[in-house]
């Protein structure tokens, strides 16, 4: 990784190219998800209303001061349907930077051929008031459930924690990009940090 220099603004890597780094994580609450929806260049997503039980538990963006957040990570966490914790990472963000396949465990910055678009998708959401088909990533840990779509014109990735509290996402959820939210934003209930935006 090469710092912004003369020949170069932003973050590079001799591989890959522009990278948007990953911003610290800071435990969750309404102004830390407030500062994130007003830097961010993406959809901010989080199930709205909240699946009964469950609590925003923390909130990621990667991307720079000049450029805003390029991708954003929102952690959810309650009990899942089969019981025991579970955890759910809404990912959205540009093409190439990376964030989503980082917390699916996959190496490369897209779902790459893990994710048949060639078969029918296995869940539908509803982003931003339109019907969005998701599909199953394979090739990722044992311990997740991976599910990946495009919205608004970017990715939209589903990480789930552990694999059988996937099934929450066969039921109709309706993703809300907090950017447009408002003062419903005061709203969300807030939990402890999720380990998952710390190690993913």
């Amino acid at each position: 990784m090469r710092a912004p220099g003369l020949f170069a603004d932003s973050w590079q890597c001799g591989v890959h190219g522009t990278v948007h780094p990953l911003q610290p994580v800071v435990p969750p609450s309404v102004e830390a998800l407030v500062v994130v929806t007003n830097r961010a260049r993406v959809p901010v997503w989080m199930p709205w209303p909240l699946p009964v039980g469950w609590l925003f538990t923390g909130v990621a963006c990667a991307g720079d001061d000049r450029s805003g957040g390029r991708a954003t990570a929102v952690a959810c966490s309650g009990p899942g349907p089969l019981g025991g914790p579970g955890e759910l990472l809404l990912i959205a963000e540009e093409l190439g930077v990376g964030l989503g396949a980082r917390f699916a465990g996959l190496p490369g910055p897209d779902p790459g051929p893990g994710m048949r678009v060639d078969k029918p998708p296995h869940v539908k959401v509803l982003a931003a008031g339109r019907p969005t088909p998701l599909w199953h990533v394979e090739g990722t840990p044992d311990d997740r459930a991976v599910f990946a779509g495009e919205a608004c014109g970017l990715w939209l990735w589903a990480v789930v924690w552990p694999e059988q509290t996937g099934l929450l996402m066969y039921d109709e959820m309706v993703l809300t990009d907090l950017r447009d939210a408002g003062a419903e934003v005061d709203l969300v209930p807030c939990g402890a940090l999720s380990p998952r935006l710390l190690s993913p």
